[in-house]
């Protein structure tokens, strides 16, 4: 006879026991961590989202701050670079001076007895006057100095008088260099004092020479002669036009 297992199968232990529930629990159970895994992902995209949200507001809060502050201290920045311009407005202008005065004194004491002058004219650049404003002189030796130089017409008892007079000039502080335009002595004693109409011709004798010369100064700072405006704030403007006006007072007086 054949056995029979009379064992209910639910009951059964060992091999020959068939599966309960096969192989849905680990397909159950593999759905279950995916899940779960998803959702962790979920739940931390999220917080780094919220993050970078927050991190950007304060950064917009902080860049906003920054922007209102910037504003508060723009004037400030205007007022500190007007004043840089006007400091160096004046320190240019204090530099570019030239002690007319003490060429003249100096002039007056090495000026022979046998010289004398019937024109001066003191320029503090080829075509600029010494208050700035345009000269018409520039031609000749003249426009070859850039810096202050003075131009002198006049006669001398003899051209050996004239040399010692350019000699004379070099004496003075600051020359560098003199330059002879023109010396020339009238070829006959009818000519001597002709001239002109306005009896500008100070020959009034055969043997005087007449004279035009010029002294450099060409150590001396050249003036600035571009213009010394500068851009300032709305607020600033009424106490900039009172320097303005007074820088060029002072540019007259010169």
């Amino acid at each position: 006879m054949r056995p029979v297992n009379l064992i209910p199968p639910e009951d059964r232990r060992g091999d020959q026991a068939p599966l309960r529930t096969g192989p849905l629990a680990y397909i159950v159970l593999g759905a279950l961590v995916a899940v779960l895994v998803g959702v962790t992902a979920l739940v931390l995209t999220g917080n780094q989202i919220s993050e970078s949200k927050d991190e950007v507001a304060s950064l917009e809060r902080e860049d906003a701050a920054a922007a209102a502050r910037a504003s508060r201290l723009a004037s400030y920045t205007q007022f500190r670079s007007l004043s840089e311009q006007r400091v160096a407005t004046v320190t240019s202008l204090a530099d570019s001076r030239f002690d007319w005065e003490r060429v003249m004194r100096e002039l007056s004491l090495i000026l022979p007895s046998n010289v004398w002058l019937t024109n001066l004219a003191g320029t503090a650049a080829a075509g600029v006057g010494v208050s700035g404003e345009s000269s018409s002189s520039g031609s000749g030796l003249r426009a070859g100095i850039a810096g202050p130089a003075l131009e002198l017409t006049g006669c001398a008892a003899g051209q050996a008088a004239v040399a010692g007079f350019i000699t004379a000039l070099k004496d003075i502080d600051g020359v560098t260099r003199v330059g002879v335009q023109s010396s020339e002595v009238a070829g006959e004693e009818s000519e001597a004092g002709s001239g002109d109409a306005g009896g500008e011709d100070c020959r009034t004798r055969a043997f005087i020479a007449k004279f035009e010369l010029v002294v450099a100064f060409d150590a001396a700072p050249i003036p600035a002669t571009g213009s010394s405006e500068v851009e300032v704030p709305p607020a600033a403007a009424p106490e900039a036009a009172q320097v303005a006006s007074s820088e060029t007072a002072e540019g007259g007086e010169e």
